[in-house]
């Protein structure tokens, strides 16, 4: 019987997976705190957009970079919203942030060479990294400053085998939004060893207590900075499977060719569905905004409520990471919160050596479903035994 490749069989499932796998056979009442995915309805002119197109013909493929409406749509929201300028052949429209991310590191990271993230970190891009045949590299941030980015830690892990360093702003999963100037300073650095950042901005819209940056908008080399983007977390598309990758010329002309052998193109549907979104009426997506504000001050009450309980406050996206104060890894407990008290949340150990211990909590889901999930996460608390 043949035997799969080497790259294929070291991939492991994310923690999230587990969970959500576990969740999926459990009978009962169960509150899922444990998937980042928003609990609203695509916005309706988005859905009208995509029927129209659709019975209009918009029905086979486009050009394997994306409909240049599209690609002008996406161009023209980074501009206006984060002081971006991309032209419209340094955008490609890829399937999902997801392949964004895969295209980026196939088409930075060299085999053997590594992918380096500040941790905690998203499981995924280590199985981005080795898919590349590269390496992926944790630099885990100070937990005692909340996770946020320590530029000298991250300067001093790069060296001469260094693709590409992945900056996730706003964190998932710390819903941690980094400084700009320690942003500017690793991509400084990372140009210096002539490597990639890979600015994974999916959440950035989601940003609670500062105006939204863009980092390829504000550093001194965004030559440097290949910019990750999605329809699915700001206008609740994630069953689209709508991103973008934007970057120099130089790369997008070789991720094009590539994506020729992967996936071809977008969805011609769901590429007029994001021209829609983009372009069209903003209202509903900033009515999800401020509801995923209130329940994440809702989440910071609640969590200083909880004697032993804390997290780093979320300044985006729609996470708070957990810190239970136990001793040793995190899914015996996120096991015992499932199976005795009915609560799903993500064990941080998926999400590097730094997560160790704690929990993450999606607060995409009602307020009145995320007060019961604490209240079960309370009580779970005080009955275990690990």
């Amino acid at each position: 019987m043949p035997t799969p490749t080497d790259r294929v069989r070291r991939t492991k499932r994310s923690s999230i997976r587990v969970m959500f796998d576990l969740a999926e056979r459990h009978d009962g009442d169960l509150v899922r705190l444990e998937v980042g995915e928003p609990d609203f309805d695509t916005p309706d002119h988005v859905i009208d957009a995509a029927m129209r197109a659709a019975r209009g013909g918009a029905t086979g493929y486009t050009s394997n970079a994306g409909l240049p409406a599209c690609r002008d749509a996406i161009r023209e929201r980074l501009a206006a919203d984060y002081d971006v300028a991309y032209g419209r052949e340094e955008i490609v429209v890829t399937v999902g942030g997801m392949e964004a991310l895969h295209l980026a590191v196939l088409a930075s990271v060299s085999p053997g060479e590594e992918v380096v993230a500040p941790g905690p970190t998203w499981p995924n891009y280590a199985t981005q990294a080795s898919l590349a045949d590269g390496r992926f590299r944790e630099v885990p941030m100070p937990a005692e400053a909340g996770f946020d980015l320590d530029a000298d830690r991250m300067i001093e892990a790069m060296g001469e085998e260094t693709g590409a360093v992945v900056l996730t702003t706003p964190s998932n999963p710390t819903g941690r939004v980094f400084d700009p100037d320690a942003c500017r300073a690793v991509v400084e650095a990372a140009a210096d060893h002539d490597a990639y950042v890979i600015a994974d901005e999916v959440y950035l819209a989601l940003t609670y207590d500062r105006e939204p940056e863009a980092i390829a908008g504000y550093t001194d080399r965004p030559e440097h900075v290949l910019t990750v983007g999605s329809c699915s977390k700001t206008y609740a598309m994630t069953g689209w499977r709508l991103g973008w990758l934007a970057g120099d010329t130089h790369l997008i002309d070789e991720v094009v060719k590539v994506r020729e052998s992967t996936t071809a193109c977008a969805s011609n549907i769901a590429q007029h569905a994001a021209i829609a979104a983009l372009t069209g009426p903003q209202k509903p997506a900033e009515e999800m905004y401020r509801a995923f504000k209130r329940r994440r001050d809702l989440v910071v009450d609640r969590v200083e409520s909880i004697d032993g309980l804390s997290c780093p406050r979320p300044e985006g996206a729609f996470y708070a990471f957990l810190d239970p104060d136990i001793d040793g890894d995190a899914l015996p407990l996120a096991k015992h919160l499932l199976t005795e008290h009915g609560v799903v949340l993500a064990p941080g150990d998926g999400f590097g050596e730094a997560g160790r211990g704690r929990l993450r909590l999606s607060f995409a889901n009602s307020s009145a479903r995320i007060e019961e999930g604490f209240d079960r996460v309370e009580a779970g608390l005080a009955t275990y035994e690990g």
